[in-house]
């Protein structure tokens, strides 16, 4: 089914331009909280310390595709938090291609920080929605991203 067309597409209308708004949104409000807690990480390395944090991912192949961002975004990512002493990287020992990723006890304690700070960002931009309207709206997401 075709909810778009070139003659009906208003981009202020549009699904995917409300979406990327709402990321906007979402990524200067998380910014501007982790700013004010002190945080020393940006709102672009939460999702791969949460990951890491709660082990479920623990290289840069599965950061990429839970993320759903390119590989060289995530190196770029595990960079920044490596130089920052957030992550270490080791090579496995079985194979020698692939890089594990460890967080450091300064990579456990921002994320543990970090897991504070984010839901209630996202609690007060969502705190309009009715139970039933959150639980529909992330089935539509979930739906969206195929999963």
């Amino acid at each position: 089914m075709s909810h778009d067309d070139e003659d009906s597409f208003l981009p202020v209308q549009n699904v995917g331009f409300a979406l990327s708004k709402a990321g906007n949104l979402l990524t200067g409000e998380l910014e501007a909280a982790l700013a004010s807690a002190g945080a020393s990480v940006s709102a672009s390395h939460v999702g791969a310390l949460l990951l890491l944090a709660r082990d479920m991912a623990h290289t840069p192949v599965a950061l990429s595709r839970l993320l759903g961002v390119d590989s060289g975004s995530v190196t770029r990512t595990v960079d920044r938090l490596e130089r920052g002493g957030y992550v270490r990287r080791d090579r496995s020992s079985a194979d020698r291609r692939v890089v594990n990723l460890t967080l450091t006890d300064a990579g456990q304690h921002v994320a543990r920080q970090v897991g504070a700070i984010v839901p209630a960002v996202l609690n007060r931009r969502l705190e309009n929605f009715t139970s039933l309207e959150f639980a529909t709206f992330s089935n539509l997401l979930r739906k969206l991203l195929d999963e």
